[in-house]
């Protein structure tokens, strides 16, 4: 005949005037020939002396009078999408797509400068007179074979042959486009028509475009090779912003909900259209590229601005309020799990990413409805009671 052996201890802990938190342990000694031990362990919060109820491991039983006393809130949380923000310094480029170098074609000398760094310039505005020799060349012989083939097209019977008439014509054709190949826009090549006195040899480059002269890099008198930059102009109407990302941002432009550049308290719509595949070596990111509208011309090249990334997750996922996580005695992460009859259950998960105040947590049911507001105050009390579940 087995026998069996009760112990009931009970141990009350004043926490105020009028609060009360009672744990009750019930231990039940068996033959272990035909029966395991069994463990119950209770953890009740009462404030009225209300009947309690008996639950394995530690649970925490309030009603709602005494949840809302405490500042205790449930609410369900379920597996969703989110939004993730990535933050990081960025610096204003030139658009490199609408933004240009002007330079001679030839080896040049600087005679003469029309605009300076900084300053505006519309489009077909005179910016440099340049001088050369290959230059004086090309003008002659343009002269020549126009006057040449302007002969030679008012004759007409058997004066001129078809030969001579193509062969004219493409002395003319080619002396023109040397000229064009040399920088000279129409209206320079035009000026040579008239024999006025015009010193052969100079020529001015002219800006393409509407634009704002960035870089400057030269002085009058100064003999300049073929290609060398003389100034960038660049229509800061569209501008790019280039933000360095640490490596493990996997970001997806096709992800990104939200792209908006911060300066001086202002926010400006983004779009990334870039980023690149190469890891800098000695910072450790990669740098992403993105397009800002600079209609109002408050933003320059070489400012210093912030990047405000907000994507969507991949995959769902349970996100709480870093105030529904905490850890217990063993400093495991749990969160306190509303059962069905009404006790708050202490369950053992692992954390994710941290989304601005919340948390991604995994290795809970979904949906679950748990302790938003107020678990700290559950595991404070529950860890109070100093309760060993492995006691016997």
């Amino acid at each position: 005949m087995n026998i069996l052996n009760t112990r009931y201890v009970l141990v009350v802990v004043t926490l105020t005037g009028f609060f009360s938190f009672s744990v009750c342990a019930l231990t039940a000694d068996h033959d272990h020939d035909h029966q395991e031990d069994k463990h119950y362990h209770h953890v009740d919060v009462n404030l009225d002396n209300d009947d309690t109820r008996q639950h394995k491991n530690e649970y925490a039983v309030l009603n709602e009078e005494q949840r809302r006393i405490v500042g205790i809130e449930i609410a369900e949380v379920k597996k969703t999408n989110y939004q993730v923000t990535q933050s990081a310094s960025a610096e204003v480029k030139a658009n490199g797509y609408t933004s240009y170098i002007v330079s001679p074609r030839t080896d040049s000398v600087v005679v003469n400068r029309h605009v300076t760094l900084g300053d505006k310039v519309s489009q077909g505005q005179k910016l440099v007179t340049l001088f050369s020799q290959e230059v004086a060349s090309a003008q002659a012989e343009y002269r020549l074979a126009r006057s040449e083939w302007l002969r030679m097209a008012k004759l007409t019977g058997t004066a001129v042959s078809e030969s001579e008439k193509l062969a004219g014509k493409t002395r003319f054709d080619a002396a023109y486009g040397q000229l064009i190949a040399l920088g000279l826009s129409d209206s320079a090549i035009k000026s040579l028509h008239s024999l006025a006195n015009e010193t052969l040899g100079e020529y001015a480059l002219i800006a393409q475009q509407v634009g704002v002269v960035l870089n400057d890099d030269f002085s009058q008198g100064q003999r300049v090779e073929a290609g060398y930059a003389l100034m960038m102009l660049a229509d800061e109407s569209t501008l790019w912003v280039e933000a360095k990302l640490p490596v493990k941002a996997d970001i997806d432009p096709h992800n990104i909900d939200q792209a908006e550049v911060l300066f001086k308290g202002r926010k400006y719509a983004a779009e990334v259209i870039q980023q690149t595949h190469t890891i800098d070596p000695i910072t450790r990111t990669k740098v992403i590229r993105l397009s800002v509208d600079n209609k109002d011309d408050v933003l320059h090249a070489g400012m210093f601005v912030e990047v405000q990334l907000t994507m969507h997750s991949t995959e769902q996922a349970m996100l709480v309020p870093e105030s529904a996580v905490v850890r217990d005695q063993a400093q495991n992460w749990v969160v306190f799990v509303e059962q069905s009859d009404g006790a708050l259950k202490p369950v053992q998960i692992r954390l994710g990413a941290q989304i601005g105040k919340h948390r991604v947590i995994y290795g809970l049911d979904s949906p679950s409805r748990l302790a938003v507001r107020g678990a700290f105050f559950i595991a404070s009390e529950l860890a109070k009671s100093n309760f060993d579940p492995h006691n016997h």
